[in-house]
């Protein structure tokens, strides 16, 4: 009988969260069968069938953390010599841990504030997608309790199910803080930005002219409008950054431990902010893509990104990172390098200032760039050198589209 195994969905994976079977014990299962939804540190993903047969046991309930490569359920052929025991090591007698029907799902957030309180799970009716138990069906279990003081919000219902910002207790006597457990994609965040700050970082920044990049943005949404996606700002930069990288391959590099990663192609990641986290979708060869092809893959990968559907290979193996604050605007920020990369440019925003040109003051458009290196990969001066062609790039801007 073939276990279904925990799959490794992205590179920096190291276990996931079953968030609900699509398929229950008994079901008949074909090869490419969607099975369950796995919550991996980067997105939710789909978990297909490798082999036909029944799904005969599951062994990973929904809300459960599992490590890469550890048994989930068992697909076999339905007969009853294929049928498993009744009982495993770790749980005792089986018939009393063996659901007679699907089992309910539980947020992370749901089954930490259930401990604190010491709610029993299986009394909570659950109100999320397929049963699902979730934060509001917790709150509303404590609120009924006996004795329980009546929520402060007048509808359960209205409690929104991401964490909110709460204010500080004014006294640890009144009023508890709140401990909001880690989602996956925030704590490999963490995890990753451990990791950055082992690479001795070095920042250079310039002040570049951005007049000329605006009115070639102004003037290509003008001319395409059947596009379907506006160019942005960052599309430009992408281009730009992998027209500049391709003379500067040492730019385009990463740190081995005994040696130097020199990368045959540029594949250019951008930062997306989602509501736990960040994660970095890659634009592949983007040297060799014109800027309507960069805007359009953008566009869709930032789609995906934020509603959770990137697949691996649409977040992996980026060379170099862009990170663009400036429409919040922020003048200016360093950005962390996203390992193994060897470089991450950090923009600020499009302000309106006094500038130079051919030794008269006019008015321009000024933006920020912060370039930040891992110094072990390359020196000073070759990053300046990269710095320095891509701001002669971003004014002369009709390069980009060569």
């Amino acid at each position: 009988m073939p276990d279904v195994l925990m799959p490794r969905l992205s590179d920096t994976m190291s276990e996931g969260i079953l968030v609900q079977w699509l398929k229950h014990e008994g079901d008949q299962v074909q090869r490419g069968d969607v099975l369950a939804e796995i919550e991996t540190d980067k997105a939710t993903m789909e978990l297909e069938a490798y082999d036909t047969g029944v799904l005969t046991r599951i062994i990973a309930n929904p809300g459960t953390t599992v490590p890469i490569g550890q048994p989930i359920a068992v697909i076999g052929d339905g007969s009853v010599d294929s049928e498993p025991p009744a009982t495993t090591p770790s749980t005792g007698d089986g018939a009393t841990n063996r659901p007679s029907s699907p089992p309910v799902g539980t947020s992370p957030l749901a089954r930490s504030m259930a401990r604190k309180h010491g709610l029993d799970m299986a009394s909570i009716v659950g109100t999320g997608p397929g049963g699902r138990i979730v934060r509001a069906d917790v709150e509303a279990a404590i609120a009924a309790r006996p004795g329980a003081s009546r929520p402060a919000s007048p509808s359960v219902a209205a409690i929104p199910a991401a964490p909110a910002v709460r204010p500080v207790p004014v006294s640890a006597h009144t009023q508890d803080d709140l401990q909001v457990p880690l989602s996956s994609i925030r704590r490999i965040t963490a995890q990753r930005l451990t990791e950055s700050a082992a690479a001795p970082h070095f920042y250079l920044t310039s002040v570049v002219d951005a007049e000329a990049l605006l009115a070639l943005r102004t003037q290509l949404n003008d001319q395409l409008p059947d596009l379907g996606s506006k160019v942005s700002v960052t599309d430009l930069l992408i281009r730009a950054c992998a027209v500049v990288l391709r003379a500067h391959p040492e730019v385009n590099s990463s740190w081995g431990g005994d040696h130097l990663v020199r990368h045959a192609r540029i594949n250019v990641g951008y930062a997306v902010a989602l509501h736990d986290g960040l994660i970095v979708p890659v634009i592949r060869d983007a040297d060799r893509k014109s800027i309507t092809e960069i805007a359009t893959a953008a566009h869709e990968l930032t789609e995906r990104a934020r509603s959770g559907n990137l697949t691996p290979d649409q977040f992996s193996g980026g060379t170099f990172t862009i990170s663009n604050l400036g429409m919040y605007g922020i003048d200016h920020f360093t950005a962390v390098i996203n390992p193994p990369e060897a470089g991450i440019l950090a923009v600020g925003a499009a302000r309106a200032e006094a500038v130079v040109r051919n030794g008269q003051l006019a008015a321009g458009i000024t933006m920020k760039l912060t370039l930040a290196i891992d110094h072990r990969v390359l020196d000073g001066g070759a990053a300046a050198a990269f710095l320095h062609d891509l701001v002669g790039l971003i004014e002369v801007p009709l390069r980009v589209l060569a």
